[in-house]
């Protein structure tokens, strides 16, 4: 034990006496007085009377549930995305890069020990017979002196040749101080780029948990216009059929029978793109859940099936720095950044080593650790750089010019998530405005349509007039039906701008 209590001592010293050099850092503060609007913004959206149109309330400090899907009170969604974060690559992917970057934390945190290394040789030589001189290897551990025996006395001296072994074991130990912190700086680097991974696997389950929501609106929106576009496709066959008993009896010219074909014509070319992005989308679900074109998914979607939620969280300004995954990330870029600096200031700076060793020779095993053939060292040493062409300034320089990158990126990462916000807000006000005209606008046409279409039957209006009304409810139709839809779409956006609630889920919420 002797000679390692001066080792000891040496590494208490050290640690003692060291020191994380570098920028300390701070976690940024929130942006004073943050808004979403210049103004105060109307705490409740428009109402429409129809299935979907229904008035939204937004109720402030709210928490956000990570479930928030189920707000839409449909199993079939539920079940959806449930499938998606079981199946999803991408999930499977976010979580092997989480374990890696925890790992490698792990990893560099073993620098902080000491390196223990077991060595053990063995060696067979064959000593030359034909010598002039006496060879005498040494005295071995068992004391015996390993000289050539004398072949033959009678002839010129010669000794036979010698053969003998040599057994060598050793035990190394060998530790760095981290005098001026160079490795807790790395460590605290490689913690922050792991924490960056794991709001990176938040970011993921948000965004395909969206993705999923928004291909079922999407796929529930596309039903509906095929299923107004053949409405519309049935009332100019039957406009048609109209014009052609009129035109049989008499009432009516050959040139309105062919304006209102031409008019069915272009109805009718609506509904191939309508059930090409329908199949599509389809496509896309199943992708989502992790399955090949041709593994369908048992869920469909129709409008219908899907409930508005009434009451929407929303977040103070404040807390949408906590919130967003993107913006914890780039603050976890911009905290491994600045340990970075200080990796690269401890590295023009002194480095100690102590390395020991223990061990034994002989050239028979048992007696490599009895007297004569143990042996022991202990060398400390210390290395200054003094000039290596620049290299250690110009890297010190070049991660100071990556923190300020990395605070340049924070700040617009922070910028683009209240704009986020500030946009899904105006568009789920806009929107419900719009979608309340929108259903106004088709009663409107539809009424002017059906009482054109009866004057047209009984001869008081000629038929550009009914074609005239007929374009318009059509057009409504199908405004009305996408306006309907995007409702449902900015529920969704919203959810995903204000965090999405990450960090009520269970696997993080337990720790």
């Amino acid at each position: 034990m002797k000679p390692a209590r001066p080792a000891l001592l040496v590494v208490c010293c050290a640690l003692a006496t060291s020191c994380a050099v570098g920028p300390r850092y701070h976690t940024p503060e929130a942006p004073a007085n943050a808004g979403y609007a210049p103004a105060p913004l109307p705490q409740s959206s428009a109402s429409a009377a129809i299935h979907g149109g229904e008035a939204q309330h937004l109720i402030s400090e709210r928490d956000i549930p990570f479930a928030w899907w189920e707000l839409f009170q449909s199993p079939a969604l539920n079940a959806l995305v449930e499938r998606a974060f079981r199946a999803n690559p991408t999930i499977a992917a976010a979580q092997a890069a989480l374990v890696q970057a925890q790992e490698l934390v792990y990893a560099q945190r073993g620098y902080f020990f000491p390196t223990i290394n077991a060595n053990y040789n063995f060696e067979r030589q064959k000593v030359p017979g034909n010598l002039t001189f006496d060879y005498v290897p040494g005295v071995e551990g068992n004391g015996d002196n390993l000289t050539p025996p004398v072949q033959s006395l009678t002839t010129t001296p010669h000794t036979a040749p010698l053969l003998y072994n040599f057994h060598t074991a050793q035990l190394t130990v060998g530790f760095v101080p981290d005098v001026f912190g160079a490795n807790r700086r790395q460590v605290e680097s490689l913690a922050a780029q792991r924490d960056a991974q794991r709001f990176q696997l938040a970011a993921t389950y948000i965004t395909l948990a969206s993705n999923v929501v928004a291909a079922a609106i999407q796929e529930a929106s596309l039903r509906a216009q095929i299923e107004a576009t053949r409405q519309i496709i049935a009332a100019d066959e039957k406009s048609l059929q109209i014009l052609r008993d009129q035109f049989r009896l008499g009432f009516a010219m050959r040139i309105d029978v062919a304006v209102q074909e031409a008019a069915l014509g272009q109805a009718r070319t609506l509904l191939p793109p309508l059930q090409k992005q329908l199949e599509q989308t389809r496509d896309l679900i199943r992708a989502l859940a992790g399955n090949l074109p041709n593994q369908d998914v048992p869920e469909t979607f129709e409008l219908d099936a899907l409930q508005l939620p009434p009451e929407l969280p929303l977040s103070l300004p404040a807390r949408i720095i906590e919130q967003r995954p993107d913006v914890r990330a780039a603050e976890a870029q911009l905290h491994a950044a600045n340990a970075q600096v200080g990796v690269a200031v401890a590295a023009m700076l002194p480095q100690f080593s102590i390395t020991g060793t223990l061990g034994g020779n002989a050239d028979e095993f048992p007696w490599i650790f009895r007297t004569g053939g143990p042996f022991w060292s202990l060398v400390g040493g210390v290395t200054q750089p003094l000039f290596e062409g620049g290299t250690l300034l110009h890297k010190e320089r070049a991660a100071r010019a990556a923190l300020k990158q990395a605070a340049a990126q924070y700040q617009g990462t922070v910028i683009t998530a209240y704009q986020n916000v500030a946009d899904t807000l105006h568009a789920s006000l806009s929107d419900a405005d719009a979608l309340a005209a929108d259903v106004r606008a088709e009663n409107s046409a539809r009424v002017t349509y059906d009482l054109t279409r009866r004057q047209m039957e009984v001869g008081y209006v000629n038929y550009l007039t009914l074609l005239s009304a007929q374009t318009a409810y059509q057009q409504a139709l199908l405004t009305r039906v996408q306006s309907q839809a995007t409702r449902y779409g900015d529920t969704v956006a919203l959810f995903q701008a204000l965090g999405g609630g990450w960090w009520n889920r269970k696997e993080i919420a337990a720790r």
